[in-house]
């Protein structure tokens, strides 16, 4: 959905992308900790308006480079 504007189950162009931060208390972020902190890689959401459907997106390759050191 994220690249082709398109929902896979039902073909709906009524996409949202819900961001990482659209509220700090429910992001839906990754977190990984550390022996002294915890960081958190955004998820952003795309879903569909109509169906329902919903895609998890971790955006940056930086990110998924440090999803991969980490639980890789």
């Amino acid at each position: 959905m994220k690249n082709t504007k398109r929902c896979p189950k039902c073909g709906s162009e009524n996409i949202a992308c819900v961001p990482d931060n659209a509220h700090r208390y429910l992001a839906n972020g990754i977190a990984i900790t550390d022996i002294a902190w915890v960081r958190r890689i955004p998820v952003a959401r795309y879903v569909c308006c109509d169906c329902g459907y919903v895609e998890n997106w971790v955006e940056t390759q930086r990110q998924r480079d440090e999803l991969r050191r980490a639980f890789g």
